[in-house]
């Protein structure tokens, strides 16, 4: 059995949030063991308490980002309840907001704000497009990012782009907030001081968009929206049987090929063909290829096709 403390045992963290973004990175580190301190409006509390019924009554993307938490009803617009606000994070070791852009600053809650008053404090920006540019002040929804940052371009099928179906630009600008507090925290165990992190939605998910980005750049195609095949590997999709089951098929290498070749499509030459010996050659030529694994599998049972694989 594990008896040591969580990692951040001991740490406290203050967070005005909302959402998606900033409870699910908070919410981390409440599972490291953080004390974490959700401050909400009186009038409701966090919009996304409203967002369903489906977890016993309660919003399932609520219940999901803010478990191990505790909560905190403040009107920042009232100087009592900013006063409040102001002596937690004095005892804080992190502060995590994603107010609506600018709005942080007029309550003297920004991270460069705070840090200037609190030199140990780690104070966590999480914004849709960042505090500069023309997009700055833009309301930002996860959708809007994923059409921005180029997501939905290369999701979907040819004929019909689609989102992800989780809120993926939030999921990401979270996961680089909690990765930034913890490197920040590191930091300060060497240094004495904490600092300021900045995080934005569209930065965050448009590092996502990585390898489309080096092939646009590099003067190859962008990739095409496929559905569930790959721009690059095959064979990469859905494949029917002959009792009607899909498999699911995803070969990352020549010797998963090889594998896949002899001992479940039965056709051993196909590894030694050179129009499919590569992955090179699979994807130049991906409907044989497709053609070549559909036939075979059309043969077996889901079942027959799982115990070869």
């Amino acid at each position: 059995m594990n008896t040591l403390p969580l990692p951040l045992d001991g740490i406290t963290v203050v967070s005005v949030e909302q959402a998606v973004a900033a409870p699910f990175a908070t919410r981390q580190l409440a599972d490291l063991g953080a004390r974490v301190i959700k401050v909400e409006r009186p009038d409701g509390g966090d919009f996304a308490r409203g967002y369903d019924t489906a977890a016993r009554g309660l919003a399932s993307h609520f219940v999901w980002c803010n478990r191990g938490k505790e909560s905190l009803a403040v009107d920042l617009k009232d100087p009592r309840g900013l006063a409040v606000v102001r002596e937690l994070v004095a005892g804080a070791d992190v502060f995590v907001q994603n107010l609506a852009q600018g709005a942080a600053a007029r309550l003297g809650l920004d991270a460069a704000s705070l840090c200037a008053a609190h030199p140990r404090l780690v104070a966590v920006d999480i914004s849709g497009y960042g505090a500069e540019g023309p997009y700055a002040h833009k309301r930002a929804y996860d959708m809007l990012v994923q059409c921005e940052a180029g997501l939905v371009s290369v999701t979907g099928t040819a004929e019909q782009p689609v989102k992800a179906g989780v809120p993926a630009a939030d999921i990401a600008a979270a996961m680089y907030a909690f990765s930034g507090v913890l490197a920040a925290l590191l930091r300060r165990a060497t240094t004495g001081r904490g600092g300021p992190v900045e995080v934005s939605m569209l930065d965050a998910l448009a590092e996502w968009m990585g390898h489309p980005l080096h092939q646009g750049m590099h003067g190859a195609t962008p990739p095409p929206r496929t559905g569930l095949a790959h721009s690059v590997i095959a064979p990469y999709d859905a494949f029917a049987t002959a009792d009607g089951e899909q498999v699911l098929l995803s070969v990352q290498n020549d010797r998963e090929w090889r594998r896949l070749a002899e001992q479940v499509l039965g056709r051993p030459e196909l590894a030694e063909d050179p129009d499919f010996a590569t992955n090179a050659a699979r994807t130049a030529n991906r409907e044989r290829t497709d053609d070549a694994v559909a036939r075979a599998l059309a043969g077996l049972t889901g079942e027959e096709a799982l115990a070869g694989l």
